[in-house]
């Protein structure tokens, strides 16, 4: 773990990686999906509480169901990825700690203290996300995350039992790298970041 990955990574993941908006007409196997959830299932949440759901919306029918849910501007480019994920918190992540987190009573940290509860799922679930990005980008996939949709109905229809709330969406496949705008501006370490 103390060797710093080659420069090819660090581009693959981050200098050259991009958000994308328009897709090649390239299926994304169940396969690789498998190993999507097998990498980035590794990566740290706060007592490994692993909240985050991944619903891979990848059929005609379950698309048709999506669409209604997305903000206007979010609609062509999803229905042409091949694949969307609904990224979700399990509401009641707490209930599975006992055999992920056995070496403590973590369950009883949070059962009856709902405000801890919202924000591990929100904040945990969020940050795995973010390793499904970099998860995707390691196995070849373009990603294209985004919050423009409706929450409340998105959740009455892929979640209508309650327990599962949507966190955001990205989707993935293989993008159209000649479709990109020019990259947006980012901050300079002295705009973001102080040392103490």
């Amino acid at each position: 773990m103390s060797t710093p990955v080659h420069q090819a990574t660090l581009e693959q993941l981050f200098l050259n990686a991009r958000t994308h908006s328009h897709w090649q007409p390239r299926p994304v196997s169940d396969e690789v999906l498998h190993q999507l959830f097998d990498l980035l299932k590794q990566a740290p949440t706060s007592a490994n509480c692993s909240p985050a759901r991944f619903i891979f919306v990848k059929s005609a029918e379950a698309k048709a169901k999506l669409k209604p849910c997305l903000a206007e501007g979010n609609v062509e480019k999803t229905m042409a990825a091949p694949v969307c994920v609904i990224v979700a918190q399990d509401t009641r992540f707490y209930e599975h700690l006992p055999k992920l987190f056995p070496h403590a009573d973590a369950k009883s940290w949070f059962e009856g203290n709902q405000p801890l509860i919202d924000a591990t799922a929100f904040r945990n679930s969020t940050l795995q996300g973010g390793y499904l990005i970099l998860a995707a980008r390691s196995l070849g996939l373009d990603c294209g995350p985004m919050s423009g949709f409706d929450p409340a109905a998105l959740d009455a229809a892929f979640f209508p039992d309650g327990r599962l709330k949507s966190n955001f969406l990205i989707n993935l496949g293989y993008g159209e790298a000649d479709k990109l705008f020019p990259r947006s501006p980012r901050f300079d370490f002295a705009d973001a970041c102080h040392i103490l």
